[in-house]
């Protein structure tokens, strides 16, 4: 069979991720939506959590990186009255002590030392590797994971509404030595949060530091995620809605024009919304073609933005030429993309 042809443009497609799917089975399904198998995703959803997910398409993929290094947002529900194995509801019990009631002084002060910049141990069901191997993957051996804790920026942490008090049932073991399961019956108290954090936060772990603090145990029961960097849900596209459109449009035929995927921004437009952006002159374009990055005087660099910032450079046509680095008052080339395809 002849293969298909590669008839995508690149760039970025916001998917609202349905509640039990992986971020990459989403992957798998934008390939077809995009005719092209340069497709990826960044900042990975579990399968029980919804919300923005960024795919990349063709170069658009080496932007990733940069965009899932931004800040998010999470809706969330923390249930108090039960920690887990996982530190969401996916797990298995782990302790049972139950809520009939929630101090909300006791719960504010307890969400509030958890905000501005602290160090948090990871969820162990993870993706961090630990000697070559991923987190979960240990777990699920039934290896012991320790993780280390790493520094994070909660920028908020806010209740929304009033906790709930409902019964809720779990399963435990009927003894030790038994593989036999029974289901009690448990008052939880169920609280939804809001959380703006840096990159590399876990929310399952806010859950559960929550649980520890107030001495009753807590998991994660709903994850939303509402922003990556500046995308948010309202640019979002339901992926049903994006296949769909793909099969209307029927089968591309050798030699037929390239079709942006439905919902894709421009890998110039994506970039140059996230990123302060410089244009270069057609011979700093070529000169950064082969990496050498343009010189602009500190007072300029210093002008767009901090060390460590990264920089969208496009050509005097808006084409994306690549992204760049604030380092020392100059700028250090990242990534170089070709045009032909923009």
């Amino acid at each position: 069979m002849a293969k298909k042809p590669d008839t995508s443009i690149p760039g970025i497609v916001i998917i609202d991720k349905p509640a039990g799917m992986t971020s990459h089975d989403v992957v798998s399904k934008m390939r077809r939506v995009a005719h092209t198998r340069k497709v990826g995703h960044g900042g990975t959803l579990d399968p029980m959590a919804t919300g923005v997910l960024v795919i990349g398409i063709g170069q658009a993929t080496r932007l990733l990186t940069y965009i899932t290094a931004g800040s998010k947002a999470y809706d969330a529900t923390i249930r108090f009255g039960v920690a887990m194995t996982t530190d969401d509801a996916q797990g298995q019990p782990i302790s049972i002590a139950g809520c009939e009631q929630l101090d909300r002084e006791a719960l504010e002060s307890a969400m509030a030392s958890l905000r501005g910049e602290i160090m948090q141990v990871p969820a162990t069901v993870s993706a961090i590797k630990v000697d070559g191997k991923r987190a979960y993957a240990l777990a699920r051996e039934g290896r012991s994971v320790e993780l280390k804790a790493r520094p994070i920026t909660i920028h908020a942490f806010e209740r929304l509404g009033d906790p709930r008090i409902q019964m809720a049932e779990y399963a435990i073991a009927t003894d030790d030595d038994s593989a036999e399961m029974t289901a009690i019956p448990v008052s939880v108290v169920d609280v939804d949060v809001h959380v703006d954090c840096s990159s590399g936060t876990y929310i399952r772990s806010l859950a559960r530091d929550l649980g520890q603090m107030l001495g009753c145990g807590a998991h994660l029961t709903a994850l939303r995620r509402t922003r990556v960097a500046s995308f948010t849900l309202s640019g979002a596209h339901q992926l049903a809605d994006l296949q769909a459109e793909t099969e209307a449009r029927g089968e591309f035929s050798p030699g037929a024009p390239s079709l942006p995927s439905p919902g894709l921004i421009p890998i110039a437009e994506a970039a140059t919304s996230l990123f302060p952006s410089i244009v270069l002159s057609a011979e700093e374009e070529q000169r950064f073609s082969h990496g050498q990055a343009p010189t602009r005087d500190a007072q300029e660099v210093m002008a767009l933005g901090n060390p460590g910032d990264v920089i969208a450079a496009c050509n005097t046509s808006g084409v994306l030429c690549g992204v760049l680095a604030i380092k020392n008052h100059s700028l250090k080339t990242l990534n170089v993309f070709s045009g032909e395809t923009q």
